[in-house]
């Protein structure tokens, strides 16, 4: 659907075609109704199982609505909910100062990182540093706004001296998940952990035999399903939005815990080459 189409209006739709839809189609629908403002902050996993459904209804709800999918379905019931100003950040005034705004922003930052630490599971964090340290090659995948982070990750990671490349393109990260071994590590980033693309090229790497660490914002999202091991980033105002932008900042954190984290495990090595390439890089100053 265009996006002239795809913000608000989503509760009169749902009204509009009730009597339309199957039995099983009108239980989600009516849960929506009676819970918008729950639903924006669910998975597709977490609205069916809450309104006693399968994911294949919600689907084929979203459809019938004439939405591309449950993320877009979730857009346009915001845009029923907040204005657009709060789908921005829902704190911020059309009166706020530039530095109320930073301190707004700031402290949703804030409060999303004390809320991951909160949920931190230690294990998996565990695991997943050890694994980056053994890693042969390391292959980070995002898309839209993850693309970033898995730049980061491999702009960083680079100084351990293994291969370590990211991908955006759907096309290039099926690639490099087919020619994945055992010994291969994918870190794969999406703040919903519903990309289709993404989850397609974490199931070629799986197929390979590669670990795969997830980082998303939700902890029961297919991606966090999917993967070998799952770390969580929480941002309390972007569940349902397309901005997300405490989320991308709360990742980048993450991603810093398994830098500094796998740094640790090999001193030496990694010391070595971050030694290389200070010395490299300095020759280009001026």
């Amino acid at each position: 659907m265009d996006n002239t189409t795809a913000i608000g209006s989503c509760l009169a739709r749902i009204r509009s075609i009730l009597n339309e839809l199957t039995k099983a189609e009108q239980k989600a629908a009516n849960y929506i109704l009676s819970n918008s403002t729950e639903v924006i902050h669910m998975t597709i996993t977490e609205l069916a199982e809450a309104a006693h459904s399968a994911e294949a209804t919600i689907f084929r709800l979203c459809k019938k609505l004439g939405y591309s999918g449950y993320q877009d379905l979730k857009i346009a019931l915001a845009g029923d909910i907040y204005t657009p100003l709060e789908s921005v950040h829902k704190e911020v005034d059309p009166n706020d100062t530039p530095t109320v705004i930073a301190g707004k922003i700031f402290n949703g930052i804030t409060e999303g990182l004390q809320d991951t630490l909160q949920i931190m599971n230690g294990p998996a964090l565990e695991q997943a540093i050890s694994t980056i340290a053994a890693a042969q090659r390391i292959d980070a995948y995002g898309s839209g706004g993850s693309a970033i982070i898995a730049a980061d990750i491999e702009h960083r990671f680079m100084r351990f001296g293994i291969p370590v490349r990211a991908y955006a393109d759907p096309h290039m990260q099926m690639t490099s998940a087919a020619l994945l071994k055992p010994s291969d590590v994918v870190i794969a980033i999406s703040h919903s952990g519903a990309n289709r693309d993404i989850l397609d090229a974490v199931q070629m790497a799986k197929a390979s035999q590669a670990t795969v660490i997830s980082i998303t914002s939700y902890m029961r999202s297919p991606l966090s399903k999917v993967a070998d091991i799952a770390l969580y980033g929480m941002a309390r105002e972007v569940n349902y939005r397309s901005e997300a932008m405490a989320s991308r900042l709360i990742h980048l954190a993450l991603v810093d815990v398994l830098y500094v984290g796998a740094l640790l495990k090999q001193q030496d090595t990694f010391i070595a080459n971050m030694q290389k390439v200070r010395q490299a890089i300095a020759k280009r100053r001026i």
